[in-house]
């Protein structure tokens, strides 16, 4: 079954991926991951909460930290273009029977809350807090300098029925990965700011999110985030990497935090603007596809995925399976 047509003029416009939360349980053990090793910088803090923003970020947070009894992801947040496209968003959802709520965030706006069919938690803003420009504040780089949150990655039960309703909020494949037997889609990546992917969906046990990735200015800001994990007693949360994807170029990195939230390092991928740009298509079989070059993904990368808060899983029925380093 190939990926829908795009659809280019959807019923809200989203602008881009905004922010995760993530629920830890220790929020110190998590502030030496986040900030002290990847260098993320503190917008605000408390006993609780813990607000990330990446160097070219100028919104108040990317991540926010939450301390919290079990380790599981809060909400997946996205930014829309007007006002008018909250509204309009609020009454998308709820024609879909989806839960429609407005809710008060620190540092934002006015928030829709919602979910998507399969119990993922979203929400929906236009206006966050916005922070004076440090990207030119050189001694503030530490760590893997992240530049700005790139994507999120999720495990589907049913990858097909995901890329169907993400398509219907106007995102857009890039490249997808089809299964040959079935003609089924096993993995699919999707945009709306203009690189290969805002969201992603992996076959597997869901929903459950895979990964967040940042994206950092070049291969060498990786290898030296290798070289202080090595040597700050982190070595163990390395999981894959580096090497290189063959679906969107990327150079990457795979950690692990310390309650083992999925976080991928990012760079060299393309721009994808254009609104007839043809999504390209990559077998399952495919070794290049998932490691264009490096160590194959080990068994943990297809299995180990975060929850998401409130939403029940389901193991999908689709049992291929692309290579498994032993």
């Amino acid at each position: 079954m190939p990926v829908p047509a795009p659809n280019l003029y959807p019923d809200f416009n989203i602008v881009r991926l905004s922010h995760v939360e993530y629920r830890v349980t220790d929020l110190a053990r998590s502030r030496a991951f986040y900030v002290d090793t990847l260098g993320l910088q503190v917008t605000f803090e408390d006993d609780s909460h813990i607000y990330l923003r990446a160097m070219e970020e100028r919104g108040h947070h990317c991540i926010v930290l939450v301390q919290a009894e079990t380790a599981e992801v809060g909400v997946l947040g996205f930014k829309l273009f007007d006002e008018p496209d909250l509204d309009k968003a609020a009454e998308w959802f709820a024609a879909r029977d989806l839960p429609v709520e407005w809710v008060d965030r620190p540092h934002m706006g006015r928030t829709l809350r919602t979910r998507d069919p399969w119990g993922i938690p979203l929400e929906f803003y236009v206006k966050m807090d916005r922070l004076a420009p440090i990207h030119q504040e050189y001694k503030r780089y530490n760590g893997v300098k992240p530049l700005r949150i790139d994507h999120f990655n999720m495990f589907s039960a049913d990858v097909d029925a995901s890329v169907a309703f993400y398509n219907s909020m106007g995102f857009r494949a890039t490249e997808y990965t089809e299964d040959a037997e079935t003609g089924r889609v096993w993995a699919a990546w999707m945009h709306r700011k203009g690189g290969v992917h805002d969201v992603a969906f992996t076959n597997g046990h869901g929903p459950r999110l895979h990964h967040t990735a940042f994206w950092v200015p070049t291969p060498l800001n990786i290898i030296d985030l290798l070289d202080l994990m090595a040597t700050t007693g982190w070595v163990d949360n390395i999981e894959r990497g580096p090497g290189r994807h063959g679906i969107s170029n990327a150079f990457f990195l795979y950690v692990l935090d310390p309650d083992g939230h999925r976080i991928e390092i990012y760079c060299s991928d393309y721009q994808t603007v254009d609104p007839d740009l043809e999504p390209i298509k990559w077998d399952l079989k495919d070794p290049q596809r998932q490691t264009l070059w490096g160590a194959a993904a080990p068994r943990s990368w297809f299995e180990h995925g975060s929850t998401f808060e409130g939403a029940k899983t389901r193991d999908s029925d689709l049992k291929s399976q692309p290579i498994i380093a032993p």
